[in-house]
């Protein structure tokens, strides 16, 4: 399966220690197991961060929802001549990451961000969690992804 291509908009703040490349290298890597988990190409997706603000506008008018999340995704069909596949955007709220963290043992809001772009993908291959069942599956998934970014960093820095 091809490459996706993933642009990342907008601007990590100081709170978060990730740079933007790390940050679109890690989304790759997320398009890429999603991608492979439904057999289906990622085309183009976007990253776009935001703050609470932003990402409570957003969510009025994708999802027709009151106040900011942590996550939202909207999948696009190919325009005609491209070629079929996942074309998207997600949208990650840095605020939220950075809310969030502390609460987590362990857990920057770095990892908190990268999480809801690891969601974030996973939902733009279908995926969903309106019940807990699903919202588990989901979570499962995500943090094994993260765990094998953190491996495949590691091993890099050996």
């Amino acid at each position: 399966m091809s490459k996706p291509h993933v642009t990342v908009d907008g601007r990590v703040p100081r709170g978060i220690a990730i740079a933007k490349g790390a940050l679109k290298a890690a989304a790759e890597y997320f398009a890429a197991r999603s991608s492979a988990r439904v057999g289906v190409p990622f085309r183009e997706v976007a990253v776009i961060l935001q703050d609470n603000a932003f990402s409570a506008e957003v969510h009025l008018a994708v999802n027709g929802a009151e106040g900011p999340t942590d996550a939202i995704t909207q999948r696009y069909d190919p325009m005609p001549g491209e070629p079929d596949g996942v074309y998207g955007e997600v949208y990650v709220n840095c605020d939220r990451a950075l809310e969030a963290a502390p609460r987590r043992a362990g857990w920057s809001a770095a990892k908190e961000l990268l999480l809801y772009v690891a969601h974030g993908m996973d939902h733009l291959s279908g995926a969903d969690d309106l019940t807990p069942p699903e919202y588990d599956r989901m979570r499962r998934r995500e943090l094994g992804w993260l765990r094998d970014l953190e491996r495949i960093e590691t091993k890099g820095k050996e």
